[in-house]
């Protein structure tokens, strides 16, 4: 028989991700919302505007959705273990972080500090006023990328450092863009991360019960 080979969480993007955690909730227990927004708004050049402004696209559903539904072109993701794994990871978690939204409706940076000139935006940012915390790119960053980093070959583990940092700037970004306070961008880290590995071991256990053939597709 086969070993499964599913697991609860990637230790290269996991371990990172707990670093994350305590690091970021030291920040937030020493310095204010306002003085993280400006430590990492006011540092900026042309060149980052257009890299984070890109940078940012990761965390959207348009991407989210199109990267997933790529890799069934390949044979062993084309499974009804990835799909179902692909859709619950990534679609619930949404919407629990949009009900946060919805619940706080906190005022964005932009809103919040009442257009102030001091704040960094470009004109062809779009101009977000409401339901700021928690950060809904960030937490897709966090979830999608998560997801793949659990989904790759035990060989290939080590990739999911690689995705915890481009999930780590997506969240960066959001500040930069003044779309976003730091608190947002943390617990929409959270959000996306924790119910992603959440969802994903309750899909593989249940795999791991009803399937005969285990591990299909990791």
């Amino acid at each position: 028989m086969r070993k499964n080979t599913l697991i609860s969480y990637n230790p290269f993007f996991f371990i990172p991700f707990m670093l994350w955690v305590v690091t970021g909730g030291v920040l937030l227990l020493n310095y204010s919302n306002k003085d993280l927004f400006f430590f990492i708004n006011s540092r900026h050049t042309e060149q980052l505007d257009v890299f984070m402004y890109y940078t940012t696209w990761v965390g959207e559903g348009v991407i989210i959705v199109s990267v997933l539904s790529a890799l069934m072109l390949f044979p062993r993701f084309r499974t009804w273990q990835y799909f179902f794994s692909a859709l619950l990871c990534n679609l619930l978690p949404f919407f629990i972080q949009q009900g946060i939204k919805s619940y706080y409706d906190s005022p964005r940076p932009i809103n919040y500090f009442k257009h102030a000139e001091w704040i960094h935006r470009a004109k062809e940012w779009p101009e977000l006023l409401y339901r700021s915390y928690p950060s809904g790119h960030t937490a897709g960053a966090f979830c999608f990328l998560c997801f793949l980093s659990l989904c790759l070959p035990r060989r290939y583990r080590y990739i999911g450092l690689i995705l915890f940092i481009i999930a780590m700037v997506v969240g960066y970004s959001r500040v930069y863009l003044s779309a976003h306070f730091f608190a947002d961008i943390y617990a929409g880290s959270i959000v996306g991360t924790v119910f992603c590995i959440l969802i994903y071991s309750v899909v593989a256990a249940l795999q791991t019960r009803f399937s005969k053939k285990k591990g299909t597709f990791i």
